[in-house]
């Protein structure tokens, strides 16, 4: 879409910008809705947010769960959600590897630099 088509999306409602903190209490009916940056949600906030889901809904949390904004006792909700959903019909759950990595082709010895020095730690919110 180009920017001008998006704006009148957003002018029209059909697509809406919401913070999560104004989620509760909603239910989100023929809806695609997308939670950005997720792994800095708290386990109460990510299930808040996956109970938003209607008839005719998606849903897709992203989020890189290395990467976190949350205090170090701080579990990710994201963290927290992956095992309890990885039994239920119609819900899927993919994690990306290095070998996905798309941007500058350092980002990936970056990354695997970063693994290395981790490798005897416990990583955040895990």
């Amino acid at each position: 879409l180009g920017m001008e088509q998006v704006k009148r999306y957003i002018e029209r409602e059909i697509i809406e910008i919401i913070p999560l903190a104004y989620m509760r209490g909603r239910t989100l009916n023929n809806a695609f809705i997308i939670l950005d940056e997720g792994q800095n949600t708290t386990a109460s906030q990510m299930k808040m947010f996956l109970t938003r889901l209607g008839i005719g809904s998606k849903v897709v949390a992203n989020g890189d769960v290395t990467q976190f904004d949350l205090p170090e006792e701080q579990l990710s909700g994201m963290v927290h959600a992956a095992p309890l959903m990885k039994d239920i019909h119609g819900v899927a759950w993919v994690q990306l590897e290095k070998m996905d990595i798309v941007r500058h082709p350092l980002v990936k010895k970056i990354v695997e630099a970063y693994e290395a020095a981790e490798n005897n730690s416990t990583p955040k919110g895990q």
